[in-house]
């Protein structure tokens, strides 16, 4: 699988420096469409506060993607749900650090969640 970015400079707003615009991803063998992911333990209990929760859903995303014999360079998408937008810059830290400063498309959107104690909810495409 060969990846592109395509962060056009001319036509649109420039993207800032923690996402891109597009990935191009050419001739992937796999892709994983990976569902809302929430900061839960093993137990299926939130964490306790949103730096917790952002440890966790990490995490619980890692193991996914091994699930599929992939990891976090495999992720070429990023769609965050936060339940506050106080929570946004938090999102984008805990972001590039599990991505290793890697960037790829992303959008946060700020919704209620289904459970009042789930602060964040990432879903994620992968492939390979």
């Amino acid at each position: 699988m060969k990846t592109i970015v395509r962060n056009p400079t001319q036509g649109v707003y420039p993207a800032t420096e923690d996402y891109v615009h597009a990935i191009e991803v050419q001739n992937p063998q796999r892709i994983l469409y990976v569902s809302g992911t929430m900061g839960l333990d093993p137990s299926g209990a939130a964490g306790k506060g949103l730096g917790e929760q952002l440890e966790l859903v990490w995490s619980n995303l890692r193991a996914i993607l091994a699930s599929a014999d992939m990891n976090v360079d495999n992720v070429v998408r990023v769609t965050s749900y936060l339940r506050d937008a106080a929570y946004a810059q938090a999102n984008q830290d805990a972001r590039v650090a599990a991505l290793a400063g890697r960037v790829v498309p992303t959008t946060t959107i700020v919704a209620q969640t289904l459970v009042e104690d789930w602060l964040i909810e990432i879903e994620i495409i992968a492939a390979d």
